[in-house]
């Protein structure tokens, strides 16, 4: 039964499109209503800080009341919430703390949204039949291609029918991923019911939520290669975040202009979803801890070395393309590593941690890249971003644990203990 797993497919690509709308309309927004830079910053803050925090302490959530409840719930509280900044500014009635209060609201409910749709993987392979590395590469595809897709929406959006009706849009967005996933999912709530009536005593009769907190934050601690893969991620997150948000604008702003930047974006994007195409094809077949190495070696030095050293932008081109293919594999491998590692019962909860950790240091990608441009310059700083990134993706190299991220004789993981 593929419906559930298409359906959830589809329902993502129409809430991730809206959702990068949203990161660029509700920040122009602002900027339109309070013409203050200052203010418009304060965006950002509002949104990510309560983020994480609710990815962190909704797990416990997802797993008593299961993923698909939590996910269609958050994206039909998300609707409303954002469907509330157009509405009230158009009455009058929008003041600046209540923005904020709406983009901090917005945030809770991504949180656990967001966590809650990664922990239906495992429901919708089994339904549909299929290798995880196939579901977790098609979703990588559907990530990078919104990416792409949502923010040259926005772009066009903004320009044709202002920021106001670009987050109306946004909000519908959600309204009908969230109404999609609740029509062709439908058939896994009876699975997780039968399967939550037939488990073990102590998985079915749950303990107080701060122990369940605990409990996941314990089997997170205790596994190796997954606590490898949050610390790894966090680490790149920050420098993607200030190499995206600090390094490239200032360097078009000097040697491009934003149509470059933008085109060498949508380049990285694009090739990215086309690698994790390639991934949910043939992953399954492909070796993943060298497969893990070889990519994230492609995809992340070369790119800020490019910049850094001068290099023709037919080459900037070509590396970043490159670049992109070879990083379209890597969120598939990672993905199913997860979902074969974490048992049934905590999956709620520690992926949700994992993604906490993915997230909690992106607010200070800017502040990073900010500061070392002004203090050393952008050559500088691209170089040290790179060797950065290349000594974080490649210690899986000289590390023995990560060997393990490799298929067992029988495609079941193996869970390591410190």
């Amino acid at each position: 039964m593929k419906l559930p797993l298409y359906g959830w497919l589809a329902a993502e690509t129409i809430s991730l499109v809206g959702t990068r709308v949203s990161m660029l309309a509700i920040p122009w927004f602002a900027l339109e209503t309070t013409g203050s830079p200052a203010k418009t910053g304060l965006i950002a803050l509002f949104e990510l800080t309560p983020l994480v925090l609710s990815k962190i302490f909704g797990g416990p959530v997802i797993d008593r009341i299961g993923p698909r409840r939590v996910a269609i719930a958050c994206d039909l509280g998300s609707s409303l919430v954002v469907g509330l900044i157009p509405l009230l500014y158009v009455a009058g009635l929008l003041h600046f703390p209540t923005l904020l209060a709406l983009v901090a609201l917005a945030g809770t409910l991504r949180g656990p949204g967001d966590s809650a749709k990664a922990a239906m993987i495992p429901q919708l392979v089994e339904a549909a039949g299929v290798p995880t590395e196939r579901a977790t590469g098609l979703h990588s595809f559907v990530e990078r291609t919104a990416s792409m897709l949502g923010a040259a929406a926005a772009g066009l959006l903004i320009g044709l029918v202002g920021a106001t009706n670009a987050i109306v849009v946004d909000a519908a967005s959600f309204a009908v991923g969230g109404l999609l996933l609740a029509a062709t999912t439908a058939g896994l709530s009876r699975r997780h019911a039968e399967r939550s009536a037939t488990a073990p005593p102590e998985q079915r009769d749950p303990a107080s939520y701060r122990a369940q907190l605990a409990e996941g934050w314990r089997f997170l601690r205790r596994d190796r290669v997954l606590m490898g893969i949050a610390f790894m991620v966090a680490l790149t997150n920050l420098i993607d975040l200030a190499w995206s948000s600090v390094l490239m604008p200032v360097w078009g702003q000097a040697h491009a202009g934003p149509e470059t930047i933008g085109l060498l974006f949508a380049t990285f994007s694009g090739f990215s979803a086309a690698g994790s195409a390639v991934a949910a094809a043939l992953g399954d077949r492909m070796r993943r801890y060298p497969t893990y190495l070889v990519c994230f070696l492609v995809a992340g030095l070369p790119r800020f070395l490019v910049i850094a050293f001068g290099a023709p932008l037919w080459v900037v081109f070509v590396v970043f393309a490159i670049g992109g293919t070879s990083s379209g594999f890597i969120n598939p491998i990672l993905g199913a590593i997860q979902f074969e590692r974490i048992p049934a019962h905590v999956l709620g909860r520690v992926m949700s941690l994992v993604s906490a950790f993915a997230w909690g240091l992106m607010p200070l990608g800017g502040l990073l890249g900010g500061s070392l441009v002004s203090g050393f310059g952008l050559t500088v700083a691209l170089v040290a971003c790179g060797a950065a990134y290349f000594v974080v993706t490649m210690f899986p190299a000289v590390d023995p644990t990560w060997k393990q991220i490799e298929r067992t004789p029988d495609d079941e993981a193996v869970p390591l203990r410190a």
